[in-house]
This record gives structure tokens, C-alpha cells and sequence, in this order.
């Protein structure tokens, strides 16, 4: 997904519902998520997290999609705190969207957590658009410094997925 449409999901609540509709019409979104499944994701995201440090930084394209998928999992135990489950990477952003962007927080909520903002939203689309590009692409040199930021970007938010479940 790109930022354009992201922001679009992010600005316009009728068009977020009618994806998210389509999703669970395609089956792409289920119910019945359960407490291990959140934990087991969590799990998952840190021990994605974890593996990235042990990557040769010869091979930088790899540590991007660990990335990803450590941040893909964060979201998947989110989602999860609402009984749901996803089998669709846009469909996780639109779940994460409705259920934890603030305009989808209820007061508790807010009072509870700390907010989900657009910049963890761009993160979330940008480290899969940077995982699409590694994995896909031709291009074997990324540059260090860029990929230290993702990295980091990612274990801040896998540390916000958990607070946020630790608060449900």
C-alpha cells in the first residue's frame, strides 16, 4: 500500500469500512482469534527482531524483510486483541487502522494506551514496501545506516504492540 492510500484510509472512515468489509467477505479477515495466538505473535515479532542483529550486514536485504515481518507479527497480536485474524497485509493495516489509529480508540482506550499515530502507521506501510523492494527486486546493497533506522523503527514498535496488549 502506498502513503496516498494509507492516507486515504487514515482520512476517510466510510472507505476504511467498506475495505475492511470486502476483506472479511473474501475471508482475507476472520473471527476467533485467541490469548495464545496474541502471545504467540508477540513471540514471533521478538524473535524476528531478535534474528535481525544476527545477520551478516552483507546481507542487509534480508534484515529489511526480518523487519517486516517482525513488525507484520506486532500487528498480527493487535489485531488479535479484538477477537480477529487476518491473511492479508492490507487488511492487517486496515484492522490496525479502525481498532487502534485514534480516531477508532474508545476513551478507555485512550486513557489506557499509548495512541497508535500515523508515523507507526507510515512505519508499518513503509517496512513493507522496504521488505517488497528486498525481497523482490534485483538489488542486493542496501545502506546500513537506513536499514539500522528500520530496525529500530521496528523493535519501537513491536514495544508499543506490547504495551498495548499488556493494557487489554
Amino acid at each position: 500500500m502506498n502513503e496516498r492510500a494509507l492516507r486515504r484510509l487514515l482520512e476517510d472512515r466510510k472507505f476504511l469500512e467498506l475495505k475492511i468489509k470486502t476483506y472479511e467477505e473474501n475471508n482475507a479477515i476472520t473471527k476467533n482469534s485467541t490469548k495464545a495466538e496474541t502471545k504467540g505473535h508477540l513471540e514471533k515479532a521478538r524473535h524476528n527482531s531478535d534474528f535481525i542483529k544476527s545477520i551478516n550486514p552483507e546481507y542487509n536485504d534480508w534484515k529489511l524483510i526480518s523487519c517486516y515481518y517482525a513488525a507484520y507479527h506486532a500487528a498480527l497480536a493487535l489485531i488479535s486483541t479484538k477477537g480477529l485474524m487476518s491473511k492479508n497485509h492490507d487488511a492487517t493495516l486496515c484492522l490496525i487502522i479502525k481498532h487502534f489509529y485514534k480516531s477508532g480508540l474508545s476513551k478507555e482506550d485512550i486513557e489506557l494506551l499509548n495512541l497508535l499515530d500515523a508515523q507507526d502507521l507510515l512505519f508499518y506501510v513503509e517496512s513493507e514496501q522496504k521488505r517488497e523492494d528486498a525481497q523482490y527486486s534485483t538489488k542486493i546493497k542496501y545502506d546500513a545506516k537506513d536499514v539500522e533506522k528500520i530496525r529500530i523503527k521496528t523493535l519501537l514498535f513491536i514495544s508499543k504492540a506490547e504495551e498495548i496488549v499488556k493494557g487489554k
